[in-house]
């Protein structure tokens, strides 16, 4: 299961091409004069959303830095962390399917399905971080 966990927190890397084609179609219609500037702006949050959804591939067991293994092995800190998390994935599903099914806004429109796939990489953030905080507190104890 071992080789497993490392396959997967190596694919995981691939979180930082991704990021980078997001930043590429962010600074895209400042090239083309604003042309094209919501449409570009969903593809590079579509990119970020699955950016996003990689990251949560590495191994949870692991922390990356010491501040993330101070907040994560406080459980006031992480539960504090966690409710931004689900707050932050509710409110882009929210907003990305109010876009997509009910409003006429056009530029809303044009974003939603971006912003729905960065609310669903914040799901799996979620999930990750609730899998960090309660191995975390484990091995605190």
């Amino acid at each position: 299961m071992k080789s497993a966990r490392e396959f997967f927190h190596k694919i995981s890397y691939l979180q930082y091409p991704l990021m980078l084609v997001g930043l590429y179609w962010m600074a895209r219609p400042l090239i083309n004069n604003l042309n094209n500037l919501w449409a570009d702006y969903n593809m590079a949050l579509i990119f970020y959303g699955l950016a996003i959804s990689l990251s949560t591939l590495q191994d949870t067991t692991k922390s990356q830095n010491k501040l993330s293994l101070k907040i994560w092995q406080s459980p006031r800190y992480a539960r504090i962390f966690l409710t931004y998390i689900a707050l932050l994935a509710l409110v882009m599903l929210g907003l990305g399917i109010f876009g997509a099914m009910a409003t006429q806004y056009s530029a809303l429109n044009e974003i939603s399905f971006g912003i729905i796939s960065l609310g669903i990489g914040f799901v799996g953030v979620l999930k990750s971080g609730i899998e960090m905080a309660e191995h975390h507190q484990k091995t605190s104890e």
